[in-house]
């Protein structure tokens, strides 16, 4: 157990600087008939959003693109990241050259050069919560609406 629970503010900050630095983070889906499909996919936080690739006839693109639903979930279960979030597919236009970029360095893997279409997707977060063990329970949400909660 930690010595104590974390303030909001640090949690904020822990939470951000994991999703600048974290590669990859589990993706929950589900389709129109509510069946649902969770994948481990490597992410680039940009802009406020986490940016992702899958393959475009993949079963977690075909839920984005029906329902634009998704739970994302980083780090391990005694420091976990949780985030509701709406995900909208990027028009091929949307990747500039620095973005695909930086999405491959940060990933380690480039989908404009494979040969399996893939499409990328824009997650905006809507609620986040954070929390490293039962104490900390309490607080863990630190954004709801889309809107970061004020700080303690």
């Amino acid at each position: 157990m930690s010595e104590s629970p974390r303030s909001r503010q640090q949690r904020i900050q822990d939470t951000l600087h994991r999703l600048e630095h974290d590669v990859d983070a589990w993706i929950a889906t589900a389709g129109l008939d509510g069946t649902p499909y969770m994948i481990p996919l490597s992410f680039l936080w940009d802009a406020g959003t986490i940016l992702i690739s899958t393959p475009a006839a993949s079963p977690t693109s075909r839920n984005l693109l029906s329902t634009g639903k998704v739970r994302v979930g980083v780090g391990p279960t005694r420091d976990l990241i949780l985030i509701e979030g709406e995900a909208a597919a990027v028009e091929d236009d949307g990747i500039s050259p620095e973005l695909g970029d930086a999405f491959a360095e940060k990933t380690g893997f480039d989908p404009r050069e494979l040969t399996t279409p893939y499409r990328y997707f824009r997650i905006r977060p809507l609620r986040i919560q954070a929390w490293r063990e039962a104490d900390e329970l309490t607080g863990r949400d630190l954004m709801r609406n889309g809107d970061w909660l004020p700080t303690d």
